[in-house]
Parts: structure tokens; C-alpha cells; sequence
């Protein structure tokens, strides 16, 4: 005698499809029975104004606005000279630490005395603790790093 290939999981399985699909159909009629006694018919739209707000009646066609291809702009706007000053990128500011065995240490900015991390490979001159020094900022892999670090004349 062959064995029932209907198992305990397929049968609930399908318990839980015929559920579904039932209780969707009654939402179904309770959506047209609800439309039938408020007067209701589809889905209500909703507009976008002149303005791109959103409303309920549709916008008045006598307020439309004409826009020309050549006055979209899609890019960051062009600086007019003199209307923003020009950053100096080149920095002051001491060293705070610096170990030369390892080759690494921080410089503090003078203008705003945040801590920035330079490496022997960023340096120009030699440098030791307390020294005055210019530098750039470049960013690296865990925030900005102190570049082209010179002393300071």
C-alpha cells in the first residue's frame, strides 16, 4: 500500500492559504459595502498645485508657469570673483606629539585647536615636540591628516 504524500505540514499550509484568501475577500466587501453606505466611488486623487502642494481639487491651468529648458540649472552654482573669499588651505599650528621611532604624531591648529594626525611620510622638514609648523590638511582613512608639515620661519 502506498503512503498519503499529504503531510501534516502541506494540509496546514493550505489551511492558512484558504484563511487568507477568504479574509481578503471579506475586507473586499466590507470596502464595497462601506462605499455603498458613505457614497464613495474608487480611489480619491490628490493633486499637486503651482506651488507643489498638495490639495484635493485640481490646479487652476491659468496659473501654470512656463519654465525654459536653458534656466534649469543642474549643477552647483559658479562663484561670482569676490563675492567669497578664497581659504588659505596652508594652516599654523605646534606639535603636540611627535615620536620619531614610530613615525607618527599630532599637530594642533591654531585658528580652531582641533588635534590632527600626521605620519613621517607627510612631513617636509624634521619636526619635534612644541615646534611651530605649517601644514595642509588632506583627509585619510579615519579623518583629516596633517600634510606637507614645514617649520614655521
Amino acid at each position: 500500500m502506498a503512503k498519503s504524500q499529504q503531510t501534516f505540514n502541506k494540509s496546514e499550509k493550505e489551511k492558512k492559504r484558504l484563511k487568507k484568501r477568504e479574509d481578503k475577500r471579506k475586507k473586499m466587501e466590507a470596502r464595497k459595502l462601506d462605499a455603498k453606505e458613505n457614497g464613495k466611488k474608487g480611489i480619491e486623487f490628490a493633486y499637486v498645485d503651482f506651488n507643489g502642494n498638495l490639495t484635493s481639487t485640481p490646479p487652476d491651468p491659468s496659473q501654470k508657469v512656463e519654465v525654459e529648458l536653458e534656466d534649469i540649472a543642474i549643477s552647483i552654482p559658479k562663484t561670482l570673483p569676490g563675492e567669497k573669499e578664497e581659504i588659505d588651505p596652508v594652516r599654523k599650528g605646534k606639535v603636540s606629539f611627535f615620536d620619531s621611532s614610530k613615525g607618527f604624531g599630532f599637530i594642533i591648529d591654531s585658528e580652531n585647536q582641533e588635534k590632527y594626525f600626521t605620519h613621517v611620510s607627510g612631513l617636509i622638514d624634521e619636526i619635534a615636540e612644541n615646534d611651530k609648523v605649517t601644514f595642509e590638511l588632506e583627509r585619510g582613512m579615519k579623518g583629516m591628516n596633517a600634510v606637507r608639515v614645514t617649520l614655521q620661519k
